[in-house]
């Protein structure tokens, strides 16, 4: 029986067979798997191509493990995720990402004057109410400088803040060549993370952008120029002297994720307010108690909650729909 695969699936699986990033060859593997028809003309290839994921996957977990000759994962490609979401922070030199994770976290990344003084990525944890955000700065992108793990950390990450330096006399032909290097690594950015490309090769990437040195551009013709090289983007300008600034980009990041908190109590007890759950906007009760143990919203008789808006302890069900801040208090 003929295979009947579709022509993307071939332009595909060449560039998978050239591809040397494990972790990116992960992922066309998966997606090849995903196009091909489903049935007994293709059974060979699907074990074939299952039999490839499981030795790419074992290659990512335990570096060293693969083939002899094989290249090794490289120490930066894969950061494993903290916190409600991580977020990359992408840009040109001396743009000001350093600075920005020092001002929003713990992080002591080395910052100068000069370009190019970050060389490995840092990463650091931001504090926004309830919640902890991963951020990660890394090597600027020009058309001196570009680490190939970027590519893997940018698929990887939640959210791409792209940090466009309003004081840079070339800020619009940085971020292009930005914007055209990523498409290059087929990877582009988009406003909202429902925006799909119909070319599988293409990984697609909600980002928001970050127009930093905002007391430099005292005209605002530069935050002008921003907004009509990024229309639709989700904006917020900062600067390192300005906590409100930096308040507003913890609640853009925070905003661009999509998620609420729901926070949990026990009956005749206070909320825990410490570590709530983080749930997909318009996420019910059921997906609340998922969070907790499948058997514990298996065993779900009906939960209490309050929030503003609310009957303060109001009986509700399974499939009751919460809001951002909703108090929940499960009864089986």
């Amino acid at each position: 029986m003929p295979a009947n695969l579709p022509p993307q699936f071939y332009e595909l699986d060449r560039e998978f067979k050239a591809e040397k990033d494990t972790r990116e060859k992960l992922r066309m593997a998966q997606e090849l798997l995903r196009m091909m028809p489903k049935h007994k003309g293709t059974d060979k290839l699907q074990a074939e191509f299952k039999s490839k994921i499981s030795k790419l996957k074992k290659q990512i977990e335990t570096p060293g493990s693969g083939v002899h000759g094989a290249r090794q994962v490289e120490a930066f490609d894969h950061i494993v995720k903290e916190g409600a979401g991580q977020f990359i922070l992408i840009g040109a030199p001396n743009s000001g990402k350093s600075s920005l994770l020092d001002s929003l976290t713990h992080a002591k990344p080395l910052v100068a004057d000069y370009p190019y003084t970050t060389r490995e990525p840092m990463t650091g944890m931001i504090a926004f109410d309830t919640v902890q955000l991963q951020l990660i700065d890394t090597p600027p992108i020009s058309p001196d400088s570009y680490e190939n793990y970027l590519g893997g950390l940018i698929r990887n990450a939640d959210i791409t803040v792209i940090v466009a330096d309003l004081s840079a006399e070339k800020m619009i032909d940085d971020l292009k060549f930005i914007i055209d290097k990523l498409q290059e690594k087929r990877i582009v950015l988009k406003a909202k993370a429902s925006e799909k490309s119909d070319d599988p090769r293409i990984v697609c990437k909600k980002a928001f952008v970050c127009a930093h040195k905002f007391y430099e551009d005292e005209s605002h013709h530069k935050l002008k120029d921003l907004e009509e090289l990024f229309p639709h983007f989700a904006m917020v300008a900062t600067s390192i002297l300005d906590d409100d600034s930096l308040d507003a980009f913890k609640m853009t990041a925070f905003e661009s994720l999509g998620v609420m908190r729901v926070y949990t109590k026990r009956a005749g007890h206070e909320p825990d307010y410490k570590d709530p759950l983080i749930l997909h906007l318009g996420g019910t009760v059921e997906e609340a108690a998922n969070e907790l143990h499948k058997d514990f919203a298996r065993k779900l008789k009906f939960a209490k909650v309050w929030g503003e808006g609310k009957y303060q302890g109001q009986k509700v069900h399974k499939d009751f729909v919460l809001e951002d801040k909703d108090i929940l208090e499960f009864h089986i």
